[in-house]
């Protein structure tokens, strides 16, 4: 079993605009009240946010290849596929 403090976080925020934004971070909780509150310069226009998937891993590294992933364009059409579609 993982120790849930020594996770990261990748996640998908969907944005007041409908666009969706990819990041990771350790402090999941943290991150996004930075997004709400503005803190982030890339969603700061688009507030509010409102966290609809994430995913927790045990190392920085896979967190980040699965943001990666999911920027990428297989990666995008996955995530509307298998991540957020299910959600509408």
């Amino acid at each position: 079993m993982y120790n849930k403090s020594r996770m990261y976080y990748t996640y998908l925020l969907k944005l007041s605009n409908n666009d969706i934004y990819t990041g990771s971070t350790k402090e999941l909780k943290q991150r996004v009240s930075d997004h709400q509150e503005g803190k982030n310069i890339s969603t700061k226009p688009f507030r509010p946010v409102k966290l609809i998937y994430y995913s927790a891993f045990p190392t920085k590294t896979q967190a980040i290849k699965f943001e990666m992933y999911l920027k990428s364009g297989s990666g995008k059409a996955f995530r509307n596929k298998h991540l957020i579609e299910p959600l509408i």
